[in-house]
């Protein structure tokens, strides 16, 4: 069973939290422990398009060294390709001794780019949800579940430091659920690939596609392959596969248990599988390091490629938006990273 937890000592968190960028998670990290009585001092790069937003919400900023500068704990939040640049340029020279580095994600740590010294606490707490809905969450009373993970415990109270901190944005509220920050990486990285943004994109596309090839309006196809989709997750979320196929049809859901296995099947485990072992080994990290290193040329050409696949169902998606009057959070999401 997991351990999870629900309660932290703010009062641990007695000095400042710098907090560097002021992007999707950044900005409701530092703005959920502000309003949790922590005394917070945002970390920017000069020219940063978010220093404007950080001022205007009222925190202070700084520099990425004057806030590293003297910090109780240091939270790199910045994107994971630019985190060992900013490690290496500004935060590693600057840290006070003593001071906990803390982490949203492992990869940078778990993959050996970033190797804080050993005299310093390292931490991972992990909210399991984009920036903005950490910060609704939080003003609307509630929270948001997180990963909690101890790397080093250097002060022997880095765990108790974490979980000040995870109460400090909210998740305490919900629960904390202690973890590696192997696990919690290999498992982020397997989850995005092989289902939530590469198997689910992948499997709308295909049957889009093959709808589209047989002769149906493109628009028939995006609602049964697409829109569609968020009433089903929505119902597995709710209350998991039984409510799902108690809501249903019996049409419906005969061609879930009859159908789905053929489409799933074995071999798409087995595939499954290779995916994990590329990430455990280390191979996806070392390719993406590499790809990064050289400017990403290899990511713009997917990035092309992918558009490339999606642009009729992109088009049939905008136009079906545009009637029903929806309206995604790309723009506000990125007015948030700046």
């Amino acid at each position: 069973m997991a351990t999870i937890h629900r309660e932290g000592d703010l009062s641990l968190l007695d000095g400042t939290v710098a907090v560097i960028g002021f992007g999707s998670q950044g900005h409701a990290h530092a703005l959920n422990l502000r309003d949790s009585g922590v005394d917070v001092v945002v970390g920017l790069r000069e020219g940063s398009g978010s220093r404007a937003a950080a001022a205007e919400a009222g925190l202070e900023v700084r520099s990425i060294a004057d806030a590293v500068r003297g910090a109780q704990v240091v939270a790199l939040l910045v994107p994971d390709h630019v985190q060992k640049e900013v490690w290496d340029a500004s935060v590693a020279p600057s840290l006070a001794p003593g001071a906990a580095v803390l982490f949203a994600h492992g990869l940078n740590v778990h993959f050996g780019r970033i190797v804080p010294p050993a005299e310093h606490d390292v931490i991972m707490v992990a909210p399991k949800a984009p920036g903005h809905r950490v910060r609704e969450l939080y003003v609307s009373g509630a929270g948001t579940p997180g990963l909690v993970a101890v790397h080093r415990d250097a002060s022997g109270r880095a765990l108790d430091l974490a979980l000040a901190y995870g109460v400090g944005i909210g998740c305490g509220r919900v629960g904390l659920l202690e973890t590696t920050f192997a696990e919690e990486t290999e498992s982020d990285l397997f989850g995005e690939q092989a289902v939530l943004c590469g198997g689910v994109p992948a499997l709308v596309q295909a049957g889009f596609d093959v709808l589209v090839e047989a002769g149906y309006q493109p628009e028939i196809a995006y609602y049964e392959c697409l829109n569609e989709l968020k009433l089903i997750v929505d119902l597995l979320y709710q209350g998991g596969y039984e409510y799902m196929r108690y809501s249903v049809s019996d049409v419906a859901e005969y061609g879930d248990l009859s159908r789905g296995p053929r489409i799933v099947d074995e071999s798409v485990k087995q595939r499954m599988r290779e995916l994990l072992e590329e990430i455990r080994s280390g191979a996806f990290a070392r390719e993406l390091f590499a790809d990064d290193e050289a400017g990403r040329p290899r990511f713009a050409e997917l990035r092309r490629q992918g558009a490339e696949r999606a642009r009729e169902i992109e088009r049939v998606g905008r136009e079906l938006r545009a009637l029903a009057g929806v309206e995604g959070l790309l723009g506000a999401e990125a007015r948030v990273r700046g």
